[in-house]
């Protein structure tokens, strides 16, 4: 199995194969998701203190948060699964 990585800001990397979604932090579902997996550990803040943009989930039911927009992040996703 070929592993792709992608880059979602900052030096930080994750498995494209285990990505389930990528959308923004901004409608209530998904402020409510984000809360939830801070309370249950499975918060990944990968923003650097700068604001949250794209919301990254996984089939772990980890969510990752990243400081570059979705169309970014999703970008770079099809070029990485295209290889």
């Amino acid at each position: 199995m070929d592993t792709k990585l992608i880059n979602i800001g900052f030096g930080n990397i994750v498995t494209a194969n285990r990505v389930i979604a990528i959308v923004s932090p901004e409608s209530a579902p998904i402020k409510r998701l984000i809360t939830d997996a801070k309370e249950k550990g499975q918060l990944i803040d990968a923003t650097y203190g700068r604001r949250t943009r794209a919301v990254i989930i996984t089939d772990s039911n980890h969510v990752i948060l990243s400081a570059i927009q979705p169309e970014t992040v999703a970008n770079r996703f099809m070029i990485n699964v295209d290889k």
